[in-house]
């Protein structure tokens, strides 16, 4: 279904849609969706049908990784098509795993943002997920505009971080934190309002609501 965006969802997005569901590989242990039930990976052919009307934000993908390895590209493509149907819309791809991402670059819509997680510049919280810094390399392409999401944002060196998104040049960072209590090792204020500085002199920043825990309520 078209669903319209509500809760922390980016807050320009307008709708969510996935065509394709089910249990995604990277399994990130903070993912929003485990506590849903996870069914097998599958190409939804009902969403197919689905009219996208014109004048939407769309962020395809919202509940799984559809540039995962073991998603098949014939879904991708299928998926890809039929949003440049609807032309008229805008349209969000997230993944972690850009370098498979890029592959399609010929096939994405004409209003597409293509957008990476990089939770932190530091190792160890990749779970099955490319790595950040293959992410960070990967994303980098001069087709589309790109988005970059902290969040969960996770304790990180604000130099090494600035810089990689210096090198990156994103049209937006959205930032956010951990919603569901996992424990994360998370940021100081001090050093999130740095960040939000620094990448003010670099990009538009949004702010997402779950932030206000880190830094609203500290102050």
């Amino acid at each position: 279904m078209l669903n319209k965006q509500k809760g922390n969802m980016y807050g320009f997005v307008t709708h969510t849609l996935n065509y394709i569901k089910g249990k995604c590989e990277h399994n990130c242990d903070y993912c929003y969706m485990k506590v849903f039930p996870q069914a097998e990976l599958r190409l939804d052919e009902k969403e197919l049908n689905t009219d996208l009307g014109m004048g939407k934000i769309i962020f395809v993908g919202s509940s799984t990784d559809m540039f995962a390895e073991n998603v098949p590209s014939a879904w991708i493509i299928r998926v890809l098509q039929k949003c440049r149907e609807y032309n008229y819309n805008k349209y969000l791809f997230q993944s972690k795993n850009p370098k498979r991402m890029i592959k399609f670059l010929d096939d994405f819509p004409e209003n597409t943002i293509l957008a990476t997680t990089i939770e932190t510049n530091r190792p160890g919280f990749n779970y099955n997920a490319p790595p950040v810094e293959e992410r960070k390399l990967y994303i980098q392409q001069d087709k589309f505009p790109v988005m970059i999401t902290i969040e969960p944002v996770i304790d990180f060196d604000l130099t090494i971080l600035f810089s990689w998104l210096r090198d990156i040049r994103p049209k937006y960072v959205a930032i956010g934190a951990d919603s569901k209590g996992h424990n994360l090792p998370e940021p100081s204020q001090e050093k999130i309002d740095a960040l939000i500085k620094e990448l003010g002199n670099l990009t538009e920043v949004k702010i997402k609501p779950n932030l206000k825990r880190l830094v609203e309520e500290k102050r």
